[in-house]
C-alpha cells in the first residue's frame, strides 16, 4: 500500500474486493495469506477512521435561543 493517504471508501472498497478473491476459492495458500495480511491492515485503519469520526461528531442542543455544542454520546 502506498505511503500516501487513502480515503475511508477506498480502503473499505479494497477490503471487499480482497474478502471477494478469498472467497472465490481460487487463490492459492501464500495468495491467501497475503490477502489477509493486507484485509487485516484494512480492517485496522477503517477502524481507526470510524473511530476518529465518532469522537468528532457533536450534537447541537437548543438552549433558548443560542446553540450549543457537546460531545456526540452514541447511547
Amino acid at each position: 500500500m502506498s505511503e500516501k493517504k487513502e480515503s475511508f471508501e477506498k480502503s473499505l472498497e479494497k477490503l471487499e474486493d480482497l474478502v471477494e478473491k478469498m472467497e472465490s476459492g481460487e487463490l492459492n495458500l501464500e495468495e491467501m495469506i497475503k490477502s489477509f495480511e493486507e484485509g487485516t491492515k484494512l480492517v485496522e485503519k477503517c477502524s481507526k477512521t470510524l473511530n476518529q469520526v465518532e469522537q468528532k461528531i457533536e450534537k447541537l442542543v437548543k438552549n433558548k435561543d443560542e446553540f450549543s455544542e457537546e460531545p456526540f454520546d452514541a447511547e
